[in-house]
This record gives structure tokens, sequence and C-alpha cells, in this order.
């Protein structure tokens, strides 16, 4: 399972490092692949989907999916970004009536929140990506979420002693958590110095980006551990088979998903472009 797990992890790095340095319309085609798996990921888990097809909820959900990625590719005006999300909401809530009572109000509900959990949150990868000096920023997400993962595992692994989630995750420490945050804010602070202060000569931002990550870091681990929670509240071990070792896509990028929105809101006001 190491070794599958490993070769995985790898495999993952690579297409992540060919798609953040391409950026532009590979990064959006492979961040609009892994939000539309992720959504079906969540579908199975919170009961939206229907065994063996597709159903309407889902059908709005996609469209919805590929509306929203056609407007941040496209559209020049954000209005149309809200637009999409709005239709998600509309259109779940004209399925819930015109199909009642096939459809509970928790299906409607969790259909939206899915939508949001892993499209739009995840849209925020191509989003950083395409701010000013994105090129670097972009990094700091998977330094972020990946960065403080192997940091926490590795602090835990040596000094972890004090649980604090026994329910919800008994392996995750005190030190670990610390561990991972410290970590990513150390890492950050060298991309910081030897990276991005060449590339924006005119700012100082080391200290900056090392708050950017721990900032991060944080967010990466409260959504490593809600979607552990949504999986225990639903009795499951993966969301997916899609990653050998992982499980699915929600399972190896619960961190990233709300590390992303962290990053880009963060970067775009400590930053000057």
């Amino acid at each position: 399972m190491f070794w599958t797990r490993f070769m995985s992890s790898m495999i993952l790095a690579v297409i992540a490092l060919i798609t953040l340095i391409m950026g532009g319309e590979v990064l959006w085609g492979v961040t609009l692949a892994i939000s539309v798996i992720g959504y079906m990921e969540l579908c199975g888990a919170v009961n939206v989907h229907t065994k063996g097809k597709l159903n309407a909820l889902e059908a709005v959900g996609l469209l919805g999916i590929a509306a929203y990625y056609a407007a941040v590719l496209f559209a020049e005006d954000e209005l149309f970004w809200f637009m999409a999300v709005i239709f998600v909401f509309m259109g779940s809530m004209c399925v819930y009536v015109l199909t009642f009572p096939k459809y509970r109000s928790e299906q409607i509900m969790a259909n939206f929140f899915n939508f949001v959990y892993a499209p739009l949150m995840l849209s925020f990868l191509y989003l950083t990506r395409e701010l000013h000096y994105g090129e670097y920023i972009v990094w700091l997400i998977l330094i972020s979420s990946w960065g403080c993962d192997t940091c926490a595992y590795l602090v835990g692994i040596c000094i972890g002693k004090k649980k604090i989630f026994p329910h919800l995750s008994p392996k995750k420490s005190l030190e670990g958590c610390i561990g991972g945050v410290v970590g990513a804010g150390l890492i950050g602070a060298g991309f910081g110095y030897f990276v991005i202060e060449k590339a924006i000569p005119e700012q100082t931002v080391t200290l900056i980006i090392a708050f950017i990550c721990m900032a991060g870091a944080i967010m990466s681990q409260i959504g490593d551990l809600a979607a552990s929670a949504i999986k225990r509240n639903h009795d499951i071990k993966d969301y997916g088979r899609l990653i050998p070792g992982h499980g699915g896509i929600m399972d190896r990028f619960d961190s990233v998903i709300v590390t992303a929105p962290m990053i880009f809101f963060l970067a775009a006001l400590l930053i000057q472009s």
C-alpha cells in the first residue's frame, strides 16, 4: 500500500507541476475535469446520486459546472459567474418542485453544497494562476496543502502525543497540526525569499508569503477534517477509487479545495500588483 500511495503521489505531483507551469487553458481544462469528478463523488457520498443513472439534480449540477467554467474562461464580466451559481440553486429548486416528492429537501441542499464545495472552490486554482504574479503565487496553494500535510505527518510521527480529534481523525495530534502550519510557513518563506522576491524585486514579500502559507495551512487542515467528517457521517471509507492508494479526487484534493480560495484572496489583498 505504501508504494502504491507513493507512486500515485509522484504521478499527481508531476501532473500538478506540468499543469501549473503551463497555466491557461491547460490548467482550466484539468481543473474542470477534477471538478466534475469531485462533484460526482460528493453526489454519491451524500445520497444525491441515483445508482446506475444520471438524475435530474446531477444534470443541473453538471450544466452549472459547464456554465460556470465557461464564464470563468470567456466572460469578462463576473456577473456571468454569479449567474451560473444561481442557475444551480434555482435549477435544483425547480427539480425539487416539479418532481415532488421524488427528492427530499436534504438532497436539494446537498446538491448546491456539492457544486460550491468542489467545482466553485477548485476554480480558484485557475483564478490564482491568472493573478498578477500568479505563476509564482499559485505554488503557495500546494505548499499550504500538500506541504502542510507532509510536515504534519512527519512531526506527528516523531513527537505527536496529544490527540485533539479522537472521534474524527484519531491519528492527528496537536503537535502534528502545529508542525504542519509551521512547516508550511517555513517552506513558504524559503520560496518567497529565493523565488518570489527575485521575480518582484520592488517588494519584500518573504514574511507576507510565510503568513499566507501558514493561514492556508490552517484552512488546509480544516478542509481535510471536514472531508473526513462527511465520510464518517455517511459511513464511507473513500470518496472514490480513481487514485490508487488515496481513493478519489475528494480524498486527495480535500485540503486544496479550501486552501485555494484562501491563497487567492490573501495574495490579492497583500501582494501589490
